[in-house]
């Protein structure tokens, strides 16, 4: 099998300069010490805003909702509702268990949400309006006690509304002005007004990313994501216009942002190029979507889609269209994505935006060892074990045996205590144990020594 790249671009990697990490570290360590203050001190120097209030009140939220549109209203809650009945189906089919593995020894699991959770909501240049619930729907639906959320202030000290509005109905128990690194740092280690949290969750910029990162081992974390990705697969029946619109729709966001075409028939990739050239300059983002493609595009030629599937589980992309005659085809031998789009009517702003899955992914091949945010990712899962006195004598030799081999003395007399039965002796013997202090192995009595 041949690939032809048409264009090409260098690798990404997430790669956090020496200067930001630096500079998240001293956010840390401020709002660590300093609280509240902290986190005011951080907003003025950043967002230039001077805000006393951490927490929104109610009269905020209800500003927020009276100042949208009621087709605005009714199209954020329409997102919200799908986003609820996709992870409320998800958490239906997930479940612990509980199993007598061999007689007198029951184990199992128990899938228990973390206690709190915090979700960031970032600004940058575009509100995510779709993004808290991407984030905070997952976490209600798992059992989260407590959901916050923080998102940056706009330059009057207000949220924006339509975030606002979101945040709130998607079901976020309180909600802070705060943004980037300090945000990050406020729900890892708590101040006077914003609690710590258990996990923290959600997308941001370069800051925001490398909090999360020195953060992480104090709270749990999703991920690290670097610039959102798409990566298109296309055969002949694909239309070249589609192609390029979907192209450009993820190169908007970022000029980091990367954008892949594979195709499997040449003048669908070429016809796809110049669609994209031609289209550019009708759009409100040209400038940042050029710019992205200019350095980060990619379009490959290959022989078949056999071939396409390979590279897209080299790639590991965040968002993966299969724009072809018969993409379910394909679906068994792709395993590397965050989200896949089946089809040519599947466009990635729709899972962004509305149709129910979660748009928060991994990026930067991620996907080969992650998904993206769902009800799991809130969720613990929690292993038990019951055994009786039956059970224990049939599991003790071995784990003596094991204690033996490692030296750890304590633990092996722990479970030796637990031989009570001529059986559960004989085996010991049959294994070659040596005593550790916990149990005579010559007395067949059948009572404990």
């Amino acid at each position: 099998m041949s690939r032809e790249y048409l264009k090409s671009a260098g690798e990404a990697a997430l790669e956090i300069p020496q200067d930001v990490t630096e500079s998240v570290r001293d956010i840390m360590d401020t709002v660590r010490a300093d609280g509240d203050a902290g986190v005011r001190a951080l907003t003025r120097k950043f967002d230039d805003v001077d805000r006393e209030q951490l927490r929104v009140d109610d009269d905020e939220i209800e500003a927020a909702a009276e100042a949208l549109t009621e087709a605005e209203r009714r199209t954020i809650d329409n997102t919200i509702a799908n986003v609820r009945a996709f992870h409320e189906e998800q958490f239906a089919n997930l479940e612990g268990f509980e199993r007598e593995m061999e007689p007198g020894v029951r184990l199992g699991t128990r899938l228990v949400p973390v206690e709190r959770a915090g979700v960031y909501v970032p600004g940058g240049r575009k509100p995510l309006v779709a993004a808290p619930a991407m984030t905070i729907v997952p976490a209600v639906i798992a059992g989260v006690d407590e959901v916050i959320a923080c998102a940056p202030p706009q330059a009057d000290g207000s949220l924006q509304p339509a975030q606002l509005y979101a945040i709130d109905q998607a079901g976020a128990d309180a909600v802070y002005v705060a943004g980037g690194a300090q945000a990050i740092a406020a729900m890892t280690y708590g101040t006077e007004t914003i609690p710590s949290v258990d996990k923290v969750t959600g997308p941001g910029n370069v800051f925001v990313i490398e909090a999360k990162r020195q953060a992480y081992g104090h709270v749990g974390i999703d991920f690290l994501a670097g610039p959102t990705e798409v990566f298109i697969i296309a055969d002949e029946t694909a239309d070249p216009s589609l192609v390029a619109t979907d192209l450009l729709a993820q190169a908007e966001h970022d000029p980091r942002s990367r954008a892949a075409l594979v195709a499997t028939d040449r003048d669908v990739a070429e016809a796809a190029v110049d669609a994209l050239h031609d289209q550019l300059p009708a759009l409100d983002t040209e400038e940042v979507a050029r710019e992205s493609w200019a350095e980060n595009g990619e379009v490959v030629l290959v022989d078949d889609l056999a071939e396409a599937a390979t590279l897209a589980n080299e790639w590991a992309p965040e968002h993966l269209q299969v724009m072809t005659d018969d993409p379910r085809a394909l679906l068994d031998d792709l395993r590397n994505y965050g989200s896949v789009f089946l089809g040519h009517h599947a466009p990635v702003v729709f899972g962004d935006k509305a149709v129910g899955t979660n748009h928060t992914l991994p990026t930067l091949e991620v996907a080969r060892y992650s998904g993206g945010i769902n009800v799991t990712t809130y969720l613990k899962v929690l292993t038990h074990q019951q055994l009786t006195a039956e059970g224990a004598d049939s599991i003790a030799p071995w784990a003596a045996k094991i204690c033996e081999l490692e030296g750890t003395h304590a633990h092996q007399i722990s479970a030796e205590r637990r031989i009570t039965t001529s059986d559960g002796r004989a085996l010991a013997r049959e294994l070659a144990l040596s005593p550790g202090g916990g149990v005579d192995l010559d007395d067949d009595s059948g009572e404990d020594t």
